[in-house]
């Protein structure tokens, strides 16, 4: 008998790509979830019900759909079904405030809203302040006050087949942190979740590759740009992926091993969570091939500690939630301990543009810190209901980031730190990425965050919040004689605070508006 090699993918649309593997290994593991498991060919035929429902449930192309619960098959299921019925689906934090959920559903407009049961409270709370929303569906389990997710898809039956999307369709509206104002909400096409791979693919590099017996760890939420595109990636690959309901080391650690996981997606904090479990060790990383990082700054301290353990490629990625998520990579050959290269963010894919630019907007050569500018293919469509705004990043195909670095003479891009986050000391600029990259390299400190705090003589001080590894201690002066030689002297902090944990957002970023407040409160400016 004869055997045809299953034909390369060309389908730049999540749903047509889903149909693709539905047809040629439709038996194969999709996503794993907890104790739930769904092959492709089951993820596609429940999505393609969801959409059938999307389209009786009056919804039609560009119409907003939110989801409010943690990551579940059933989140992936509706991600696919809106893909199908040219929805858009807007993923909420299950961890924010009331408040938070209500303003992004609210902004967004969405007319529907599935919830998982644990939330249902914080819908019904904000419900009566949501005019656009029409439909209300429970995840799990019944209540009176929504529909079950049966019988919505149920009520699909008999809806036409919507139109088929295109690569430039939006498909996903991913709202920012919101560290410095309100979110805003980024409106994402289907190619960005194509775009990459394919420059990748074009160029022959496999810095972030699959193949086809791979089991993906999805280590990041899906309302999260990085998990949604990491996921992405994977089921375009047609590979095993696993989502978690929540992250916790030990329990990482265990599933790595159990479920022989070769590839990762995981940010700064979470490694150093599961190198800081007590048993962690080399086997427990035996099956990994790759983990790919990124979301946040990396120390050099862990990223070393990494290479040792883990013993697998290492490939760091950096981009916005308005790049269509990765735009640049430092790929595993450059991964190479006691290379400077460790502290580059990496280099842009074939086919994506760097460059830094003054305030005037003058290009400026390498080695001068400025902001960096990129165009990519990934892009983001716009900003939500926000046209000044997205005129304001996306300038003559250039998006802004906000983000302070310089490139070296081989193109390599270094990331100092948020342009709005640094600290103005007696006219000297610093970084805090750069003086938390000092600091957790002493062998005391766990993790640290830096800000700048009023200061009558010198306009701002330098303050690190520092949390210390279990049974260490470091006085103040023991801390500023080690970054002595480190760092200049007006970057060292002059003073300190001993926390039981940096506060961060889900994506591993640093929530410096939330520390900063407490010194700030009261002035008229957040500057000094």
């Amino acid at each position: 008998m004869t055997t045809h090699p299953t034909p390369a993918p060309t389908h730049r649309t999540l749903d047509a790509r889903l149909a693709f593997h539905a047809t040629h290994r439709p038996e194969h593991p999709a996503l794993r979830c907890g104790d739930v498991e769904v092959t492709y060919g089951r993820l596609y035929a429940e999505s393609a019900r969801g959409a059938l429902a999307l389209a009786a449930s009056g919804l039609t192309k560009g119409s907003r759909v939110g989801y409010l619960g943690k990551e579940s098959v059933r989140f992936y299921e509706l991600l696919y079904a809106c893909a199908a019925a040219g929805a858009v689906l807007v993923p909420v934090n299950w961890r924010l405030a009331p408040t938070e959920v209500e303003y992004i559903l609210r902004d967004s407009r969405a007319e529907l809203l599935f919830v998982e049961g644990e939330f249902l409270p914080t819908a019904h709370k904000i419900r009566p302040d949501l005019p656009d929303l029409r439909h209300l569906v429970l995840l799990d389990g019944t209540d009176d006050s929504a529909r079950t997710l049966k019988d919505w898809k149920d009520g699909g039956r008999g809806a036409a087949a919507p139109a088929p999307a295109t690569t430039d369709d939006a498909v996903a509206q991913m709202y920012t942190s919101g560290t410095t104002g309100l979110p805003k909400g980024v409106v994402l096409a289907h190619r960005s979740f194509f775009a990459v791979r394919g420059l990748l693919d074009d160029a022959g590099l496999d810095w972030i590759d699959f193949r086809p017996d791979d089991v993906s760890l999805i280590g990041i939420s899906g309302s999260h740009i990085g998990g949604l595109w990491y996921a992405t990636q994977g089921f375009n690959a047609g590979v095993t992926n696993v989502a978690l309901r929540s992250f916790g080391g030990r329990e990482v650690l265990q599933l790595i091993r159990e479920s022989g996981v070769t590839t990762a997606f995981l940010v700064p904090a979470m490694l150093l969570m599961l190198l800081s479990e007590p048993d962690a060790a080399e086997a427990d990383f035996a099956t990994l091939r790759k983990v790919v990082y990124g979301g946040s700054p990396i120390s050099e301290s862990l990223l070393r500690q990494c290479i040792s353990v883990m013993r697998c490629d290492l490939a760091q990625i950096y981009g916005l939630t308005e790049t269509g998520n990765t735009a640049v990579c430092l790929p595993p050959a450059d991964h190479v301990p006691g290379s400077p290269r460790l502290r580059a963010a990496g280099r842009a894919y074939p086919g994506i543009e760097l460059r830094i630019t003054a305030p005037d907007g003058s290009v400026l050569p390498p080695g001068e810190v400025g902001e960096v500018c990129i165009k990519t293919p990934a892009r983001m469509l716009e900003y939500w209901r926000l046209a000044e705004a997205t005129a304001a990043t996306l300038r003559d195909g250039w998006l802004h980031t906000g983000d302070a670095g310089h490139l070296d003479a081989d193109g390599y891009l270094f990331i100092r730190d948020r342009i709005k986050e640094m600290i103005v000391r007696a006219g000297e600029n610093i970084f805090p990425a750069e003086v938390e990259n000092a600091l957790c390299a002493h062998p005391a400190v766990l993790d640290a965050a830096v800000i700048g705090v009023p200061d009558d003589r010198w306009g701002e001080a330098v303050h690190a919040f520092l949390a210390l590894r279990p049974g260490a201690s470091a006085a103040p002066y023991e801390i500023r004689a080690f970054l002595r030689g480190r760092l200049a002297d007006f970057k060292i902090p002059t003073r300190y605070t001993v926390v039981d944990a940096v506060p961060r957002n889900p994506s591993g970023k640093i929530l410096r508006r939330t520390l900063r407040e407490q010194f700030w409160a009261g002035r008229d400016r957040a500057v000094n």
